[in-house]
């Protein structure tokens, strides 16, 4: 088939060689070019799939699909074209011609309208290839969510793959279009003697504005399905009243609290999955890259979807990035798009009407205290924290502030991890002293995509930058809770260990199975409450939510908060009685419920729960 292709397009492109060009007899001009035009044609289309598309294993026709013949003789013909134009222009049967300078208002009016329709429609297609490239499947809630937060703080190696990426290449793009729109020559074609104009002023106009029309229609077609931007119309316009049904308010739920309150120190580690593990653990990697936290792991309490090997939840709609992982954990619910001018942190308030960890920490009497690599003002994190336990902050502002880092330090998001343990340290020796159960919230950042922070201390065991960083940073994560297993405090202390997200790091898992199922880390630590079922579970990160309180010792009446159901329980999950795709597709619908209930910044955060009782 792939033969009877290739000699079509020698037909088609000879035989218009030979009207164009004929010097002589049909017999043997006309077969001779066709001929040379199906070798010359061909091997250039097959370079132009192999070397500049990069289109894997050409020659296995199998492995491409039924159209895969229709698009190599659309590209053959286009390759084929070019060949023939260039041919025309060394014969001197197509010639170029200086056109005057005059011209009409209207086709001025034209060439900008096309250029900017043009720019637009590469921007569209440039910034999708990049956002699928840089994130992958970033979901349509994590991008209206981040447009109407706070953004200050971000990684500047995000900020430069962007304009390496989409604004350099819609640039040139746009640079090359507009050198076409306005050129000053036009096209001729001799015919024996005769010389026609072929492609004019005029005509060069209605081509660009139909490349400009095409390119924009394509590209906000392309960036729609991508992602997923469908989504958004059910976000707006529909009303599911799922998480109306289904949420339990802590506000009404008894909560029995021991009477010797523990210390509680929850650890979220950026982007690290199961994934990172060999294969007999659960993972894909050939070796194990984080053998320091498995051992670890041995002393704990890990949920598992596997049923003797390391697992995670899945990652539910809402719950895909760093902020709404927070949310998620922090508070039982996903992060959803804000409807109505309602904001997350722009306005000082974040979630006014849902109840966070540690809004009920903080009615127990705990010292709080969030820490970040970055500044926290990024995604409305400041407004989250102090609206939900009235948090003391150290990010990267505080810390600049505190002097301990000097005034123009800036290392990846803003401080490195290996300054972020020894910082935690010393919040922790304080908070000890304090004389009151506290509570210590942090993240880690090295292990953040592109590629993660490359520290001095790293060591190249694995051959890959991110490989190598996510040891390391891991490693380093385990010297750190090995501190606190030594202090004073960590016989009253629960340590909760949990990755945020799905790693964003694209490079890193191309090779990877789409059917194998990643899942984030998880590990609880010196908990006073054993699980009843810890594998081959089903559930999501909301459900760490109730999880977390009840590896506190606290008591849950009907084990469920929220949204979330405590896994130590061993009851059954919203994932696992409806199913991970009906939740899923409940949670992308607009829920008046969670608008007004939760978002809208009329409602108070403040938080008494009058059912909280004592042992």
């Amino acid at each position: 088939m792939l033969i009877l292709c290739c000699l079509l397009v020698g037909l088609l492109i000879g035989g218009a060689e030979y009207w164009l060009l004929r010097r002589g007899k049909w017999f043997p001009d006309l077969p001779d070019r066709i001929f040379k035009d199906t070798v010359i044609v061909n091997l250039l289309t097959i370079a132009v799939m192999k070397y500049l598309l990069k289109i894997p294993n050409v020659f296995y026709i199998s492995r491409h699909g039924p159209l895969y013949f229709l698009k190599y003789i659309c590209l053959a013909l286009c390759v084929g074209l070019v060949v023939l134009f260039v041919k025309c222009i060394l014969e001197g049967v197509l010639f170029y011609e200086h056109e005057d300078k005059k011209q009409k208002a209207g086709i001025t009016v034209g060439r900008v309208v096309s250029i900017l329709l043009f720019a637009l429609g590469a921007a569209a297609f440039t910034a999708t290839i990049w956002g699928k490239r840089t994130f992958g499947d970033i979901t349509p809630d994590q991008f209206l969510v981040n447009l109407k937060s706070p953004i200050v703080g971000t990684s500047s190696d995000v900020v430069v793959t962007a304009f390496e990426g989409p604004v350099f290449e819609t640039a040139v793009l746009t640079m090359l279009f507009s050198i076409f729109v306005c050129s000053a020559y036009r096209l001729l074609c001799r015919r024996g003697q005769q010389v026609h104009v072929i492609f004019g002023r005029i005509a060069r106009l209605v081509v660009s504005i139909v490349i400009s029309v095409a390119v924009l229609c394509g590209g906000v077609a392309y960036g729609f399905e991508k992602f997923q931007l469908m989504d958004v119309y059910h976000a707006y316009v529909s009303d599911s009243s799922y998480i109306k049904d289904n949420y339990v308010s802590p506000r009404d739920v008894k909560m029995v609290f021991p009477k010797n309150k523990r210390n509680l120190i929850h650890i979220y580690l950026e982007s690290v999955e199961t994934t990172y593990l060999s294969r007999e653990q659960g993972g894909y990697m050939k070796t194990n890259l984080m053998p320091e936290l498995t051992e670890l792991a041995k002393e704990g309490v890990s949920f598992s979807h596997n049923k003797d090997k390391f697992g995670g939840p899945n990652q539910t709609v809402g719950s895909s990035w760093s902020v709404a992982s927070m949310v998620n954990m922090e508070m039982g619910l996903p992060l959803k798009i804000p409807m109505d001018g309602n904001s997350y942190g722009k306005s000082g308030k974040f979630l006014p009407g849902a109840v966070a960890i540690g809004d009920i920490l903080k009615a127990q009497g705990y010292e709080q205290t969030i820490m970040f690599g970055a500044d926290s003002d990024f995604g409305g994190l400041t407004a989250f924290f102090q609206n939900h336990g009235d948090f003391n902050f150290m990010d990267y502002k505080a810390v600049k502030a505190k002097g301990l880092i000097p005034k123009d330090y800036k290392v990846w998001w803003g401080y490195e991890d290996d300054k972020l343990y020894e910082f935690a340290k010393d919040e922790l020796t304080r908070l000890s002293k304090t004389g009151k159960p506290f509570y210590l919230d942090m993240e880690t950042a090295d292990t953040h995509f592109p590629d993660g922070y490359l520290s001095p201390h790293v060591k190249n065991k694995h051959g890959n930058q991110y490989a190598n960083v996510i040891s390391y940073s891991t490693a380093e994560t385990v010297k750190f809770i090995r501190w606190i297993q030594q202090q004073d405090f960590y016989k009253n202390t629960t340590i909760v260990l949990t990755g945020d997200h799905w790693s964003m790091d694209q490079k890193f898992f191309r090779n990877v199975d789409k059917g194998y199922r990643r899942a984030t880390f998880n590990l609880f630590l010196n908990a006073p409450v054993e699980a009843k079922k810890p594998f081959e579970r089903e559930f999501a990160p909301f459900d760490f939510y109730p999880t977390i309180l009840a590896s506190l010792g606290v008591q849950i009446n009907g084990e469920r908060l929220a949204l979330g159901t405590n896994l130590f329980s061993g009851v059954p999950t919203l994932v696992e009685r409806d199913g991970l795709e009906k939740v899923n597709q409940e949670l992308k619908e607009r829920s008046n419920f969670y608008n007004d209930k939760f978002i809208s910044e009329r409602k108070n955060s403040t938080f008494k729960n009058t059912n909280v009782t004592y042992e």
